[in-house]
């Protein structure tokens, strides 16, 4: 369910700096040293940046904030390996989800890797589906999340807001909209981070950015102990939203209450600690990340409140990984 951990406040980090967010668990060690010839790119990007136990217990905390039942139907957009999604229903005896992506083989790999893993019980509550995100009806879901920034692939307003709205059509009424960003100033920056974990080092490469568009292009590469690499593993051509313009869009598309969950820091290091609380001002540092939260009204006729005003196309649903 992309990731920040490699920019420093300097602070988080930019998409390397998701890692700070949900990224504490470290790489299983393989027999010897891993190398680029003896490893999986997708294995790799779990290791690195994915956490769905944590992703699991934010939307659970974030829904409970809001209303009194506990949500049980997950539909995650760009679910790639399907790695939250399979968890989801491996949490509680009654959960369901919905992956949604456009790759097969990304699903087929999290199929053998993560599907292989559930009970039969299990399999028949995670259903993995092939499609555009914004044109593949679901059961309607409690929590619809929109991780690891992929949504930044629509690179216009006009775009996002298409999504948003697929998105809203797919939710319950008194459902929520879980969304991740990632910023700062050297988000906007020629730069390459590095962060090591166990046996391998994950590198994030921001090739470019057009300060007039907005659109940036990024890279995971992965470095090994003897020197050999996976070069542009992975590849993301998007564009960086702010947080004032997702929140904005949200609006738009129907949403209400939009809200901020900013990362807290740790004041020795003055790295996130990996804990994410509404806010409403944020910090001016070198990298963050950030949730946004966003309500489906519980009735159809519920307008914008006041507070919520404060606060030729491709097919998409091809996850960030």
């Amino acid at each position: 369910m992309a990731t920040t951990q490699t920019l420093k406040k300097k602070r988080s980090q930019s998409p390397s700096a998701t890692a700070t967010k949900r990224k504490k668990k470290p790489a299983a060690k393989a027999k010897g040293w891993r190398t680029a010839r003896t490893s999986d790119r997708h294995e790799l990007y779990e290791l690195s940046v994915q956490e769905p136990s944590a992703e699991i217990a934010f939307m659970e905390r974030a829904f409970r904030e809001r209303y009194s039942r506990v949500p049980t139907v997950l539909r995650e957009d760009f679910c790639g390996t399907g790695f939250a999604s399979c968890a989801w229903v491996q949490h509680r005896p009654n959960n369901r989800a919905y992956g949604i992506d456009l790759c097969t083989k990304t699903m087929a790999w999290g199929k053998g890797r993560h599907g292989t893993a559930l009970t039969t019980d299990e399999c028949k509550r995670m259903q993995w589906i092939k499609g555009d995100v914004r044109s593949t009806p679901t059961e309607p879901a409690d929590v619809l999340a929109a991780l690891n920034f992929s949504y930044f692939l629509f690179k216009t307003r006009a775009g996002l807001l298409e999504y948003f709205r697929a998105a809203f059509s797919n939710i319950k009424h008194g459902g929520l909209f879980v969304l991740d960003a990632y910023g700062g100033y050297e988000s906007f920056s020629v730069i390459t981070e590095s962060r090591n974990l166990d046996g391998f080092t994950y590198l994030w490469d921001t090739e470019k950015y057009n300060p007039i568009t907005g659109e940036v292009l990024n890279h995971i590469h992965f470095r090994f102990p003897d020197g050999s690499e996976l070069r542009k593993a992975f590849t993301y051509d998007w564009r960086l939203w702010t947080l004032a313009e997702i929140q904005e869009t949200l609006i738009e598309a129907g949403f209400v209450r939009p809200a901020v969950y900013w990362e807290g820091t740790v004041k020795k290091t003055g790295e996130g600690d990996g804990v994410f609380r509404r806010k409403t001002v944020g910090e001016a540092c070198g990298g963050w990340i950030a949730y946004i939260v966003a309500e489906k009204p519980v009735s159809g006729k519920q307008k914008v409140t006041a507070t919520s005003k404060s606060a030729a196309k491709r097919p998409a649903g091809r996850s960030a990984r």
